[in-house]
């Protein structure tokens, strides 16, 4: 397995400009038989979430833009079509594939906390987590990293065909002549109206006369946000970490109560880490190493159920299933424990994701009776070493390939805008273990490795993925969901590997998720009863809740793309030439 890097997600936009004779290949990229279909194309392909920013990409590439200079440019657009999730003031990983060089790099450009912060910081006078301090205050607002991080891929990899100028110029342009608001981004802010109009500054956005959300149809113009964008496209990241941009952002934080200062935003660095790597019935896993625990808890998933024969227990069969949960539920009890900052904790990840470790697991699941969750506690791998979320996939003609995943936490992140500036604020701190044993916000359990601390990077379930066949980039994929990202992104590699779904069938296909804790499966619409009715006699409840994920993918099969956006979001939609 060659060296590795990082990516971000959103639902995705797919045009095609190509067909061929799909099903005459040796891996198909569909058949006749099929009942969903992928978007074609030859030359590039862009996948996320919203349709106006994945045009933006596709017109990059065109104009020789390689695949992470389309992400950037994805990215920044992103931000001003898609508020809710898109954005500047938030952070992410990046996975980028380089064909000519064979590396693979994840960049980590997740928030940080303050120096400021400190390890009870939202904890009540009665030494209880306090929902509102670490949700909807300022000391939920973690230093933003999305800015830094797409300077460094540029700075990296740019193609010498573009200037960083060019990339940011179709956000600019979006921002300041404004975008069309489509029912998906209309409903959005009906919804989160109450929560956004308590905040002047984005009230004044979003809203007519600072409460009345605009309707499908109307033009929505941000002019400030045009204008930090121009400082970003003319001084680079300076634009935004330091000068009047970061005077404002720190100036917002403190006014609601956090602690951040223009120091702790001129201090900010993203990180070029290891990507987490694995083998899966001889495909190769590259995925997102710690502070997301997404890569290294798909590898580990993955390894348990190489042990069994998915193939011949069909798509969604009850046996599928139920060693789907049972390897899940194994995975998310050792996230609890073992996971955090690598910065600031000791992280097991080659025994967490060892053969070996995986084998001590499989040797504690029956296939004939669930495990009730208060019975499994963290393992003990060896040896320890030296909701609202977007996802989009990139992929250009010469091979290289971009999955990215990044956000603000909630949807419009802490509901705040820095005055002047148009930026959104993300909540991402509540991503940290406030109290060890207590649960956040999806419903995860976290310990002393995600404690709170300055300067630190709390944990993420954001997985952006590369999967490699015989040492080729074979598919980028990753999705939002909150606790529900690994999950997600694990069952699209199934659907492909083990069950021979073309990708807009994996995409497609009904959905289901164990963390552990509560001690359920969360299941999609879809599933039969006769299926849930297997799983209750061995023991599982299972509980039908929202539609999960919004993935992206794209993978490369003899030359030709291959691409899906989620159908679970609106407006999604993929796009090739």
């Amino acid at each position: 397995m060659r060296p590795l890097s990082k990516t971000v997600s959103a639902a995705a936009f797919v045009m095609t400009l190509f067909v061929s004779p799909l099903w005459a290949q040796d891996t198909p990229i569909y058949s006749l038989k099929d009942r969903f279909h992928p978007v074609t194309a030859p030359n590039g392909m862009v996948a996320s979430q919203e349709a106006v920013a994945t045009k933006v990409g596709v017109e990059i590439l065109k104009k020789g833009g390689n695949a992470v200079e389309a992400a950037i440019a994805t990215g920044f657009a992103l931000a001003v079509t898609l508020p809710r999730a898109g954005n500047l003031g938030g952070g992410g990983f990046m996975m980028i594939h380089m064909a000519d060089s064979g590396e693979t790099e994840a960049l980590d450009y997740r928030e940080m906390a303050p120096a400021a912060a400190f390890k009870d910081m939202f904890l009540d006078d009665e030494g209880n987590p306090d929902k509102q301090k670490s949700r909807y205050s300022g000391l939920a607002i973690g230093v933003p990293g999305t800015v830094a991080g797409f300077e460094a891929a540029f700075e990296k990899y740019a193609s010498g065909n573009l200037t960083w100028p060019d990339l940011v110029a179709p956000a600019i342009d979006l921002a300041e002549n404004g975008i069309t608001v489509t029912p998906s981004l209309s409903a959005a802010l009906t919804s989160a109206a109450p929560r956004l109009t308590r905040d002047p500054a984005t009230a004044a956005i979003f809203y007519r006369q600072g409460i009345v959300p605009p309707a499908p149809g109307e033009i929505l113009k941000q002019q400030d946000l045009a204008s930090t964008l121009r400082l970003i496209a003319e001084q680079g990241a300076k634009g935004f970490y330091q000068g009047p941009v970061a005077q404002k952002i720190s100036a917002k934080v403190q006014a609601a109560g956090g602690g951040m200062t223009t120091e702790d935003l001129a201090n900010y660095k993203p990180v070029w880490r290891t990507a987490v790597t694995g083998d899966y019935r001889g495909y190769e896993i590259a995925s997102m190493p710690p502070p997301s625990s997404g890569g290294i808890h798909i590898v580990q998933i993955l390894n348990m159920l190489e042990t069994y024969p998915l193939d011949e227990f069909g798509p969604n069969s009850a046996d599928t299933i139920h060693v789907m949960a049972e390897a899940m539920r194994r995975a998310y009890a050792d996230r609890s424990k073992f996971l955090g900052d690598p910065d600031f904790v000791e992280i097991p990840a080659k025994g967490l994701t060892s053969e070996d470790y995986a084998a001590e697991l499989v040797e504690t699941i029956s296939v004939e009776r669930a495990t009730a969750s208060e019975e499994i506690r963290p393992g003990a791998p060896q040896p320890y070493e030296s909701n609202e979320t977007t996802h989009y996939s990139v992929v250009d003609k010469d091979g290289n390939a971009v999955s990215n995943t990044y956000t603000l936490n909630f949807s419009y992140g802490v509901g705040l805008t820095a005055d002047g500036t148009g930026v959104l604020l993300n909540n991402e701190l509540d991503d940290f273990s406030a109290k060890p044993g207590v649960p956040n916000a999806y419903g995860l359990i976290g310990g002393t490795a995600n404690a709170v601390e300055g300067g630190k990077r709390p944990l993420s379930s954001m997985s952006p993925t590369l999967v490699f066949k015989d040492g080729a980039f074979y598919m980028a994929t990753g999705s939002p969901g909150g606790s529900r990202i690994i999950t997600t992104t694990l069952q699209i590699i199934l659907n492909v590997v083990d069950h021979g779904m073309n990708i807009a069938e994996a995409t497609a296909a009904t959905r289901i998720h164990n963390q552990w804790l509560p001690d359920e499966i969360r299941i999609e619409e879809g599933l039969s009863p006769d299926t849930i009715a297997l799983l209750e006699q061995r023991g599982h409840t299972l509980v039908v809740k929202n539609a999960m994920g919004s993935t992206q993918s794209i993978m490369s099969i003899d030359g030709i793309l291959a691409g899906a956006s989620d159908p679970r979001r609106p407006g999604a939609l993929t796009e090739g030439y």
